[in-house]
Parts: C-alpha cells; sequence; structure tokens
C-alpha cells in the first residue's frame, strides 16, 4: 500500500466534496436514516473523486459497496486506492486491458448483490450472459449514461432484462445540467489539454445533436470556432439549423473540418471513407462513452505508420499520401481520459440524483416488475431544490388562485 498515494487520493475525493454540497447533505441525511442497511451494491462506473463522493453517500446509508471502473482510462489510481482505505472493496486500475477490465467487472460481481449500478451497461450485460446464477439475487439497479439506458430498452423489449433498472441519465436535471454543460465543458477541456489547440477559426464537426452533443457544439460556438452539426434525426438537425448551427452530412463535414466530436452513442459514426476526405492535421475525439463511434480499425489501416503519443493522450495516424490525424484518447472518452471529466459541481447534481434513486429503488424494488423505470419526478425536482438551496438561489411559489387556475378545466380566460 503506498501511503502518499492514499493521501493525494484523499485530498482529490476532499477537493470534490467542496463543490459537491447537495450530495454531502444527502449523505448525511442518510447516515441519520440508513435506508440502505445490510444491502450489497456492485457499482462499474468512473472511478474519479467524484464517484468517491457518491460511494461515501450510499456507505452512510449501510450499503456494502464492490466499485469497478467503467472505463480504465478514466481511472484515478490515487482515488481507487483511498476508497479501498474507506472500506470498498475497489477493483480498478489505470490504463487495464480489455481482459482486465472485464475481470474487475466480475470481481465486483462476486459481493452478489443486491443492487447495482452501471454505467454503460457492461455490468448488467455481464450479469445476463456470464454470471446468470446472480440474478436471482439482484433486485434493482440504476443507470447513469445514454448508451446504457439505449441498451437496457432494448433489453427490455427483448424481455431479456430481469430486473428493474432505473434510468438515472433521463432525468430532466441530468440532461440539462450534466449532458449538456458538463459534457460541453470537459469535452473542449479534454480537446485543449491533449493537443493545445486553438479553437477559435477552427471548423469543429459535431457529430449529434442531442443533450451531450448540444453542449459541446454551444461551448465550441462561444470559444469562436465555426461549428458544424451532423445528425441523423431530421427534428434534431431542424433544431441544430434553427440555432445557427451549419447543418451538413458527415461525407460532407469530412472534408471541411479541422476538429471531429462524437457525441452519438452509435457506432461507425466516423468511417474509413470519412478519415479518408479528411485534411492534414485534423483532430479524432469521441465524447459518446464506447471506443466504437470513430473506426479505430479503419484508421489504422488506413495508416502507413502510427506515431504514438506525440503529445499526452493524442496518437498521431500518418497516411500513405502523408496527411497526418490526430486520435485522442484512443477513441475512448476523451474528457474523461485527457481531463478530469465533469466539474464536481455538475456531477454533485447527477450523483445526487443517483443515491436517491438508489434508496427509492430500496423501497420499492420488491413491487417492480423488470424493465426501464423513469426516475419518479419528486427524485428530480428535489435534487433541482437542494441544489438552488446550495447556491443561494430563490424562486417563486404559486398562489393559492394560480393552484386553483391550473387544477380547473371550469375557469376561462
Amino acid at each position: 500500500m503506498d501511503s502518499a498515494l492514499t493521501a493525494a487520493g484523499e485530498r482529490r475525493i476532499g477537493w470534490a466534496a467542496r463543490a459537491m454540497p447537495v450530495l454531502t447533505a444527502i449523505g448525511e441525511r442518510f447516515a441519520a436514516e440508513r435506508p440502505l442497511d445490510g444491502l450489497r451494491i456492485a457499482a462499474c462506473l468512473h472511478v474519479t473523486a467524484e464517484t468517491a463522493v457518491l460511494m461515501g453517500a450510499l456507505r452512510a446509508g449501510g450499503a456494502e459497496i464492490a466499485l469497478a471502473a467503467s472505463n480504465p482510462l478514466s481511472t484515478q489510481d490515487d482515488v481507487a486506492q483511498a476508497l479501498g482505505e474507506y472500506g470498498l472493496r475497489v477493483h480498478a486500475l489505470a490504463g487495464v486491458d480489455r481482459q482486465t477490465y472485464y475481470r474487475h467487472i466480475n470481481q465486483a460481481l462476486d459481493i452478489a448483490p443486491d443492487l447495482v449500478l452501471d454505467d454503460g451497461c457492461d455490468l448488467v450485460n455481464t450479469l445476463h450472459t456470464e454470471r446468470t446464477e446472480l440474478l436471482g439475487t439482484v433486485s434493482g439497479g440504476c443507470e447513469e449514461t445514454t448508451t446504457g439506458i439505449i441498451r437496457l430498452r432494448q433489453m427490455a423489449a427483448e424481455r431479456a432484462l430481469r430486473f428493474p433498472v432505473v434510468a438515472v441519465n433521463d432525468t430532466r436535471t441530468k440532461r440539462m445540467f450534466d449532458n449538456r454543460y458538463g459534457t460541453g465543458q470537459s469535452t473542449l477541456d479534454g480537446i485543449m489539454r491533449a493537443t493545445n489547440t486553438l479553437l477559435a477559426g477552427k471548423v469543429v464537426v459535431v457529430a449529434g445533436f442531442g443533450f451531450c452533443g448540444r453542449g459541446v457544439a454551444e461551448r465550441a460556438r462561444g470559444l469562436g470556432a465555426r461549428v458544424v452539426v451532423t445528425e441523423i434525426d431530421p427534428v434534431k438537425a431542424l433544431d441544430a439549423s434553427l440555432q445557427g448551427y451549419d447543418v451538413r452530412t458527415m461525407a460532407a463535414a469530412a472534408r471541411i473540418g479541422d476538429v471531429f466530436v462524437t457525441v452519438t452513442g452509435n457506432r461507425d459514426v466516423v468511417r474509413g471513407e470519412h478519415l479518408a476526405e479528411m485534411k492534414d492535421g485534423a483532430i479524432l475525439a469521441n465524447a459518446g462513452h464506447f471506443d466504437v463511434e470513430i473506426d479505430v480499425r479503419a484508421l489504422e489501416d488506413l495508416a502507413g505508420e502510427v506515431r504514438p503519443g506525440v503529445r499526452p493522450n493524442t496518437d498521431e495516424y500518418v497516411l500513405a499520401d502523408g496527411r497526418r490525424l490526430l486520435l485522442l484518447a484512443e477513441g475512448r472518452l476523451v474528457n474523461l481520459t485527457a481531463a478530469e471529466g465533469h466539474p464536481a459541481a455538475v456531477m454533485d447534481m447527477s450523483f445526487s440524483a443517483q443515491a436517491l434513486a438508489v434508496a427509492w429503488l430500496a423501497r420499492e424494488r420488491l413491487r417492480l416488475e423488470p424493465g426501464v423505470y423513469d426516475v419518479p419526478e419528486e427524485v428530480d425536482v428535489e435534487v433541482a431544490r437542494l441544489k438552488l438551496a446550495a447556491a443561494g438561489i430563490e424562486v417563486d411559489h404559486l398562489t393559492s388562485q394560480q393552484e386553483d387556475y391550473l387544477h380547473s378545466w371550469r375557469l376561462g380566460s
């Protein structure tokens, strides 16, 4: 055990906790109420300082926790070691290979969990494919990401999902604060740390105009970039166009882009035919969870030479004609690999919703059928209310006359 590493992790966790007053307050409430007493939780999340604050709140509520990493490139080893000293079973190490990644997930599942927390559905998928003997003990779960919710809804549609899962990602506060503002800022933070590039005047191509893509586009435009949006959804494409963005196909955008950011949750968004058209020095970054949005194998096939580590988290692929394409973070999440992910103030809201959803699930799980469930509206509203209070912001309240007006069809104009 490296005492210096543990101390560094404790300092990092303490710094994050300063910007997470809502989750800290929930942890104090959990310590008094103990809503998770006797429950075992297996979690597959990014092992960061912000996640550590969430783990602390759940542990204060009485849970026994085993934690694996949902992305080995985002793992903060000092945090992982500090969490181990706090009494959690932590199975995570930065930079491990795919085989070790799944071994860590299986080690977390060895706790025989009552509840599971996932970020991308890899843990739930492993439960349903490799560790089916544990399905009888699992009575509920929570999912943090868009990608994971897509996979879970497909499992539910095929009647393959064996327990209820709460779609924490789909709350109004999560989509607004985490996906839009968190992903927008942290993605550009990762790109700039990795490349030290000036975004002003550059053409930034954003693939996907959901909440995450919207945030990236807004932040890039705010830094002076000319933003091109690619979409498959006509309504989102129209929205982007009406907001003043240049909407094109990826085939058209590939020829003019300086920086490409994928935020779709799907695979092969940037393919070989697009890579072949890109200009010298084009930067490729993914903020859509898995390392499949940019076709890295196609990039390897096109390259005559690969120069790894030309800068931290930046690999240079030299094409046959001498053009150089820069792949950031191996095509994995650039904001968590080349930077530190969302600011702690953002994760305060996301993880507060997660913590309250876990407590709700602990109460309701035995009455729920297998499927994907929205977070109760009262949980979402409580998180927003607590965040406003922590920021010293007051809002108006309906008068009794206004309440009557909203709940009566008899009152006219």
